[in-house]
């Protein structure tokens, strides 16, 4: 629940020598009406008597540069914006989501722990490049390229002997972490180590 704040005085005073002018029109018809002059100044008075207040302060962008200034504008810049903040997969236009996925497919593929596994995964991304290269169902154009199964195959196996050197060099690193440690230490130290296991 929001805590309300006191009427400004000097806004209030504005507001009392608006509704005076108004009275003192000679025209009835024009009594309760404000110009948009009086309007504007109003207006004015409210916005500078926040900015004292320190409403306007640390708010969200402030003093950085507006996104996208001097581009060109895309009819889809909202969907395009929604789904790169948002992080979402598998909405929009095929080439935008193949777009992505293309450039994540290599991290994607080092997860899968077989070699049928990957072929399959690459496959199926192969079929989806195909079909929107079609287009069947309209849209921006595919510039994503279907990619050859055994050059990344090829590629799969090389990571994952070099994941696996690194991971033998860090484990062979502990071990010796560890055995330095405890040629560090005295009898008790050790026995008392040994008891904690």
């Amino acid at each position: 629940m929001t805590k309300r704040r006191p009427p400004d005085s000097r806004l209030a005073a504005a507001r009392y020598a608006l509704d005076r002018e108004v009275q003192d029109d000679e025209e009835p018809t024009d009594r309760g009406q404000i110009s948009p002059d009086q309007r504007a100044q109003a207006v004015e008075i409210a916005i500078q008597q926040a900015m004292r207040r320190g409403e306007f302060d640390d708010l969200p962008g402030a003093g950085k540069p507006l996104a996208d200034l001097g581009t060109v504008r895309d009819p889809d810049w909202w969907i395009r914006r929604k789904i790169e903040r948002e992080n979402l997969t598998g909405l929009g236009p095929p080439a935008l989501t193949l777009r992505t996925e293309d450039a994540r497919l290599s991290d994607r593929l080092d997860e899968l722990p077989t070699e049928a596994r990957v072929r399959e995964a690459l496959d199926d991304f192969n079929h989806r490049v195909r079909e929107a290269r079609r287009q069947l169902l309209g849209g921006p154009p595919v510039i994503t390229r279907p990619r050859d199964v055994e050059a990344e195959l090829e590629a799969w196996r090389t990571r994952a002997l070099e994941r696996r050197a690194a991971r033998e060099r860090a484990q062979a690193e502990e071990r010796e972490c560890e055995a330095a440690a405890l040629a560090a230490m005295t009898w008790r130290e050790r026995r008392r180590a040994k008891r904690s296991r």
